[in-house]
């Protein structure tokens, strides 16, 4: 049985004036998934990267998939679980 897809699965946190130690060096837009998985982290984004300290939380609209500033690793893995496709995590 495929699940069904949607943006609501995710959330996307943009990055602030001051970019978070452990977060991702550029400013990039990322996406968590929005139910945690049990076994995944729930600190991370969808392309396993750390969250920074405190996040803006959105929900995710179609025009937000046009930013440049998006990140490409996060949208292969939502464009893979959207074609039903269980997606490689990055090994952390």
């Amino acid at each position: 049985m495929r699940r069904t897809w949607s943006l609501f699965a995710y959330q996307l946190i943009e990055p602030d004036e001051q970019l978070d130690l452990f977060a991702c060096q550029e400013a990039r837009v990322h996406l968590v998934a929005r139910q945690l998985v049990l076994g995944g982290s729930a600190d991370r984004t969808l392309c396993g990267g750390l969250l920074p300290a405190q996040p803006r939380w959105h929900g995710v609209a179609r025009e937000h998939l046009a930013d440049e500033r998006f990140c490409p690793l996060c949208r292969a893995i939502m464009d893979a679980q959207r074609r039903g496709m269980q997606p490689i995590w990055p090994e952390l």
